[in-house]
């Protein structure tokens, strides 16, 4: 469900797991692929891709739903994933290859930059629309990571954005035709690779210590009903 591969300097880190949502067994995968990469030395970027239509969906809300009793324990491990990738010691690139939603949106969120694809998929937010509201952590992470008025809207609303219209509205930096999406983003993250990991994560530290400090407190939240997938 995840696969961890280096291309010159570039870390990629695929996600492939269906909907690629936040199971314990995705987040046990992940955690550990960065901390292989968290091991870098030298030159160093990040690359996440997801697999067919979907980057990621985010939260399993099946399974919080049958473990209720660990739901706060699971809040502080999805915390932590976004944590990690927005503290990480290197520039960082999300290759949004389909619906990055709820989660998965925020987990790209988390990254530096991304690169959507421009044939299909949405960046989505939908928790308003499930009778979901957004942690502290997360939603400390959106609002500093986009606009005020498209956290606004996106967190509002639960709006459903073409790669255009994420573009325009700040949410990922560049789009490109769905076979040219990981290629683009690993060329961008390639020509940062060579910036100085620690002063990078040092930073980040100071942009969005606010953040990285919701995303390491306590956790809370109460899911409801899970939608479907998108399509």
């Amino acid at each position: 469900m995840i696969d961890l591969q280096r291309d010159g300097d570039v870390y990629v880190l695929r996600f492939d797991a269906g909907e690629n949502r936040f199971s314990p067994d995705f987040l046990g995968a992940a955690e550990g692929a960065l901390d292989t990469v968290a091991k870098n030395d030298g030159p160093g970027a990040l690359v996440t891709v997801g697999t067919g239509k979907f980057y990621s969906n985010g939260l399993d809300l099946d399974w919080l739903g049958a473990n209720q009793d660990r739901f706060e324990e699971y809040l502080g491990r999805v915390h932590g994933l976004f944590a990690r990738i927005l503290s990480l010691p290197m520039p960082t690139v999300a290759a949004l290859n389909g619906h990055a939603f709820a989660g998965g949106g925020m987990l790209a969120l988390a990254h530096d930059f991304a690169v959507m694809r421009t044939d299909r998929g949405y960046f989505c937010l939908p928790e308003v629309d499930l009778g979901m509201t957004f942690t502290p952590g997360m939603s400390a992470l959106i609002q500093a990571r986009l606009p005020k008025r498209t956290a606004h809207e996106a967190m509002i609303t639960g709006r459903r954005y073409t790669a255009a219209e994420a573009e325009a509205a700040g949410i990922v930096q560049r789009t490109a035709a769905e076979e040219e999406v990981l290629p683009a983003a690993v060329e961008w993250a390639a020509s940062l690779a060579g910036k100085n990991g620690g002063t990078v994560g040092k930073i980040r530290a100071d942009l969005y210590g606010p953040a990285l400090a919701a995303l390491t407190g306590p956790a809370s939240g109460r899911p409801l009903a899970p939608g479907g997938p998108p399509e």
